[in-house]
C-alpha cells in the first residue's frame, strides 16, 4: 500500500476536483449563470495546476517521492487536461484538432514512458525542458478559454486562448518528437 503524505493528497485531490470540474458544465439551468460557471470552472481548473506544482516541489523538497506518487502524478495531470480539453470542445471555444493532437501525444508519450520503464530506460524519456513549456501553454490556454467572456484590456479571450492553444499543440508535437529521439538512441 502506498505511504500517505501532503504530496500524494495534493495529487489525489486534483483527481478528485475532476467530476466537480466536470459538472460545472451540465448543471441544470438556471442554478449558476455562465458566467459563475466559467469562473468557478477556470478556478478549479487553477487549483488542480497550483497543486500539480505543489506536490511535486513538496515531494522533492521533504523527500516523499514514491513509485506510486511517480505514477499517480501524470495520471492526475493528464486526466484533468484530458476533461477540460473535451469539454472545451464539446461547448466550441476551442478547435478538435488541438484536443486530438495533445490527447494523442500524451497517450503515445505515457505508452513510450512505460515501454521504456519496463526495459529499464525511463530515465531516457524523463521530463525535458520542452514538456515544461508545451504544459505551461495548455495550462494557459485552457484557463483563458475557461474564463471566455470577460473581456480583459479588450482582448478576445477566445482569440488568445486559442493563439495559446496553437502554441502548446505546436511545442506538444515538438516534445513528441523530442521523447521519440531519446528514445530511438536507445536501441542504437
Amino acid at each position: 500500500m502506498p505511504a500517505w503524505n501532503i504530496p500524494i493528497l495534493l495529487t489525489w485531490l486534483r483527481i478528485l476536483l475532476i467530476p466537480l470540474f466536470t459538472v460545472l458544465f451540465y448543471l441544470p439551468a438556471g442554478w449558476l449563470n455562465n458566467t459563475e460557471i466559467n469562473w468557478f470552472a477556470a478556478f478549479l481548473f487553477a487549483a488542480a495546476a497550483i497543486t500539480d506544482w505543489f506536490d511535486g516541489y513538496l515531494a522533492r523538497k521533504w523527500h516523499q517521492t514514491s513509485d506510486f506518487g511517480a505514477f499517480l502524478d501524470p495520471v492526475a495531470d493528464k486526466l484533468m487536461v484530458v476533461v477540460a480539453l473535451i469539454l472545451l470542445v464539446s461547448i466550441g471555444r476551442t478547435y478538435a484538432i488541438f484536443a486530438m493532437i495533445i490527447i494523442g501525444r500524451e497517450i503515445t508519450i505515457s505508452a513510450l514512458r512505460e515501454w521504456m520503464a519496463q526495459l529499464g530506460k525511463r530515465s531516457s524519456v524523463a521530463v525535458a525542458q520542452i514538456g515544461k513549456l508545451k504544459t505551461t501553454a495548455q495550462m494557459v490556454a485552457i484557463l483563458l478559454l475557461l474564463i471566455y467572456d470577460i473581456p480583459w484590456l479588450g482582448i478576445n479571450l477566445i482569440w488568445l486562448g486559442n493563439v495559446f492553444m496553437l502554441i502548446a499543440a505546436i511545442l506538444t508535437l515538438w516534445s513528441m518528437f523530442y521523447y521519440l529521439k531519446m528514445a530511438m538512441k536507445e536501441f542504437r
